[in-house]
């Protein structure tokens, strides 16, 4: 199989959009197309993230989207790779690896520190993390204070 990273523009958001929502169900969250291409729209528009697409035969395979940080103890920019999806018809055919290595290479082009991710303890996508170099944090652990 052949596919091809391209970076999202909005044009790209109905073909996005399919897959935001698939991700989305499975974390477990109710469908909302609607939703998620209004989400699309506001990141594109506040330029606030920089989404990657997997494209094979015109149909998206899959996708990656960074939102940049910063890390004040090194004093450098990172990417937060916040979301990583690839649907199911395209799973292990390499193509949730060349989103993660796409995201790696722009992450050197800019100059940024690195990529930054948090995935739940069950997620399979670890090995791959790992085989692609990734580290698991083990000197400190992360914590979520929700205000609703």
């Amino acid at each position: 199989m052949s596919f091809s990273i391209i970076k999202a523009t909005q044009e790209h958001i109905p073909v996005i959009v399919p897959l935001l929502d698939a991700y989305r169900v499975f974390y477990k969250q109710t469908s909302d197309e609607s939703a998620a291409e209004q989400f699309l729209k506001a990141r594109f528009e506040q330029n606030d993230s920089v989404i990657f697409m997997a494209m094979s035969d015109q149909k998206a395979a899959g996708f990656v989207q960074l939102y940049s940080s910063f890390s004040t103890v090194s004093l450098q920019a990172v990417y937060i790779l916040n979301d990583l999806y690839v649907s199911p018809d395209f799973r292990n055919k390499g193509v949730g690896a060349a989103l993660l290595k796409h995201a790696q290479q722009f992450c050197k082009i800019q100059g940024y520190k690195g990529l930054a991710l948090e995935t739940s303890v069950d997620n399979p996508a670890q090995a791959l993390y790992e085989r692609l170099g990734w580290k698991k944090d083990v000197h400190c652990f992360h914590y979520f204070w929700t205000a609703r």
